[in-house]
């Protein structure tokens, strides 16, 4: 079962995209995003499911560095 995340940027506080991923992500994982970026996961928040629903939400926080 794959978990599809949320992927947040912690300066700003918005979503920059959805990623799957096969397992639930470490805090300490390292992964690219779709622009190549290779980032760190630095928080990854599990929420509660809505009501009558079985998939809970997946925030995980990453810092993008500033484009020049």
């Amino acid at each position: 079962m794959s978990i599809v995340a949320t992927i947040m940027n912690t300066a700003t506080g918005r979503p920059i995209q959805k990623m799957k991923f096969g397992r639930m992500p470490k805090p300490w994982a390292s992964f690219n995003l779709d622009t190549g970026e290779l980032v760190t996961a630095e928080r990854v928040d599990v929420g509660k499911p809505a009501p009558g629903k079985f998939i809970a939400p997946v925030d995980v926080w990453v810092t993008v560095k500033p484009k020049d």
